[in-house]
C-alpha cells in the first residue's frame, strides 16, 4: 500500500460504487483501488466504513462514505470535462434519482424484501419518473456532459436490466439511446474491469 495515495473500497457491479469510479476516472486523481466482498466484508474495510457500505474513500485524513461526495471530491481536485459545472436543476435531478427514484428501483428489483408494498405500482413510479426524463434530455440531460448524467446513468442501467425487454419497449427513445451510448461509452468500460477481492497482502492496484 502506498501511504502517499487515497484508498478507494468498491464493489463492481454496485451503482454507487460505479458512478464513484467515473468521477474518479474523469478526474484522474489516482487512488488505491480495493474491490470488496459485500458478503465477507474484510475486516480493515469495516474498520473505516460506518455503514460497513461502497464505495469508500479514505482520504485526507477521513473517511467520505457517500458516493456522491466521492465523485465532488475527486472533481473538486481535478474537472477536466467541467462536470461541476451544470445548472441548478442538475442538483435537483440528481437529489430526486438518489432519492425516490432509487427507492423505486430498489422495490421493484428486490421485491421479496418489500412484502406490504406491490411491485408494479413501484415500477409505475419508476416509469414516470423515467418518462419525465425522457422528455427533457437532448443527448445528455443538458447541452453537454455534466455530473447529472454520470451520477444517474448508473442507477438507469440497474433498472433497465431488471426487465431489458420491458425497458426498451418503453416510449423513451432519446432516454434509451442516452443508456446505449453510456454502455458502449470507454468512460464506463474502462470502470468496469474485474477485480479479485482485495486481501491484506495483495500487492497494490490503482485507478485510474
Amino acid at each position: 500500500m502506498s501511504d502517499d495515495l487515497p484508498i478507494l473500497y468498491s464493489f463492481r457491479r454496485c451503482p454507487y460504487a460505479i458512478r464513484a469510479r467515473l468521477a474518479v476516472a474523469t478526474s484522474g486523481v489516482r487512488v488505491e483501488f480495493r474491490e470488496i466482498s459485500l458478503k465477507e466484508k474484510h475486516p480493515a474495510f469495516l474498520q473505516v466504513s460506518s455503514s460497513g457500505t461502497v464505495p469508500c474513500l479514505v482520504a485526507d485524513g477521513g473517511v467520505i462514505d457517500e458516493s456522491l461526495d466521492i465523485m465532488i471530491w475527486a472533481l473538486t481536485r481535478n474537472d477536466p470535462q467541467g462536470w461541476l459545472d451544470m445548472p441548478e436543476v442538475g442538483w435537483r435531478l440528481i437529489e430526486q434519482f438518489d432519492g425516490p427514484f432509487k427507492d423505486a428501483l430498489d422495490r421493484t428489483k428486490y421485491a421479496v424484501r418489500h412484502p406490504e408494498l406491490d411491485p408494479l405500482e413501484q415500477r409505475a413510479i419508476a416509469h414516470r419518473q423515467l418518462t419525465d426524463l425522457n422528455a427533457s434530455i437532448g443527448e445528455w440531460v443538458f447541452d453537454r456532459p455534466t455530473l447529472a448524467d454520470f451520477a444517474i446513468l448508473p442507477f438507469v442501467r440497474q433498472f433497465a436490466f431488471i426487465d431489458k425487454t420491458l425497458f426498451d419497449a418503453q416510449p423513451w427513445d432519446r432516454l434509451q439511446a442516452w443508456l446505449a451510448r453510456f454502455l458502449s461509452s470507454s468512460a464506463f468500460q474502462d470502470v468496469m474491469g474485474k477485480h479479485a477481492f482485495w486481501q491484506t497482502d495483495d500487492v497494490a492496484i490503482y485507478f485510474p
